[in-house]
């Protein structure tokens, strides 16, 4: 699998990603994450719906938990045709636990723990650290990505606005 050196950094150190970067107009990888309850989740099962993809390293950290609870104050202006995943390698039973403690409900969380298989596909696998970089992917109705940001220093967040702004322009 490719790998992409010096494609990220945290704190200013260089790390090196796994997998080829999604871009604009590409066909978005299925993928099988674990659902908090360990049940599969597949991207068929949001189909018919706008994703919000969010790639996070960990929930339980304060640059993710920002930006997991900022996606979920936004959720509700978006509607019932988008749906907003946040996917991180923690466990599921810890992810299940922040969303209690944190208030989130709009928000899915989703767990790439078992085989890193989304990071790997959506070029957001950290080599060095087996977790994922932060990137936020917005995928159309029919599994088209509209937009994709990989942030370069994960210690900071996405750009929101034009996340939201793509989301919005895809449901039309």
């Amino acid at each position: 699998m490719k790998e992409r050196k010096e494609a990220a950094t945290f704190m200013g150190n260089p790390l090196t990603l796994v997998g080829d970067e999604i871009k604009v107009g590409d066909k978005a990888p299925d993928f099988t994450l674990l659902k908090n309850d360990l049940s599969p989740a597949t991207m068929t099962d949001f189909a018919g719906k706008v994703l919000i993809l969010t790639l996070v390293p960990s929930l339980d950290t304060p640059v993710c938990d920002t930006e997991t609870r900022r996606f979920n104050s936004e959720a509700a202006a978006l509607g019932e045709d988008v749906a907003i995943l946040a996917v991180s390698m923690d466990l599921p039973f810890a992810q299940g636990r922040w969303c209690g403690a944190a208030g989130v409900e709009a928000v899915v969380t989703l767990s790439d723990h078992r085989d890193a298989s989304m990071g790997a596909a959506y070029g957001a696998l950290i080599k060095e650290l087996r977790l994922l970089s932060r990137a936020v992917i917005v995928v159309d109705r029919n599994g088209v990505v509209t937009y994709a940001q990989y942030v370069k220093e994960i210690s900071e967040e996405p750009d929101y606005d034009a996340a939201l702004a793509a989301a919005k322009a895809t449901v039309g």
